[in-house]
């Protein structure tokens, strides 16, 4: 019963965390400046940047589903002010081609553009089943490290999921962070059927020996 209520316990805790981030996100953007951030100060703010994207150095995530169609998110880092330090943006979804050899073509901005988005830190709950996860510009999964070891330029250590619209064709429909509430409260369900199945043998069995 007691593990019972400590999973309720995390599941409020979690849907308390889940209305603040909603509310965070809904406050005016951030100006996200060359200088270098604590992701702790911005992570599921707005934030709104000017910069210039740099498409050499974009990757491709595999296995983006779209209203059943399968494709990628591309992941291109902006150059802030056009200066060194770089922050990488979710600029979207994108269909794969028919020849999954051909990556297909995103139009790219070459210019100084402003982008707006909530900044995100890329999850780390992924199974990989593959050594194969970083194929040139295709990857599985993204993590910071993996990139910094990829790409030798400074970033700051968040990526923003694009909101602004740049006539690009991408799609940008970003869900929710899923913080597992239902998850807690099926474990609870299930220590307090344990509990309760465990009094039924145990009164069960005491009545069976008190007769």
């Amino acid at each position: 019963v007691a593990l019972g209520f400590w999973q309720l316990d995390r599941a409020h805790g979690k849907e308390a965390l889940a209305a603040r981030l909603d509310t965070l996100g809904r406050e005016p953007a951030i100006t996200l400046a060359a200088d270098e951030v604590k992701a702790a100060d911005v992570l599921w703010r707005r934030v709104a940047v000017r910069g210039r994207f740099e498409p050499r150095y974009a990757v491709f995530l595999d296995n983006r589903v779209h209203e059943g169609r399968t494709g990628y998110h591309v992941v291109m880092p902006l150059a802030i002010g056009g200066g060194q330090r770089y922050v990488l943006v979710n600029r979207g979804w994108i269909a794969a081609s028919r020849d999954r050899g051909r990556l297909p073509s995103v139009r790219t901005p070459s210019g100084m553009v402003e982008i707006t988005g909530l900044a995100v830190e890329p999850s780390r709950r992924f199974i990989e089943l593959s050594t194969r996860v970083a194929e040139g510009q295709i990857w599985q999964n993204l993590t910071l490290e993996r990139y910094r070891q990829a790409v030798p330029i400074a970033l700051q250590p968040i990526i923003i999921e694009q909101q602004s619209a740049l006539g690009d064709g991408l799609v940008r429909e970003w869900s929710p962070p899923d913080l597992g509430v239902n998850t807690h409260y099926a474990y609870s369900f299930q220590w307090f059927a344990m509990a309760l199945a465990i009094a039924v043998f145990y009164f069960a069995a005491h009545v069976r020996r008190a007769a």
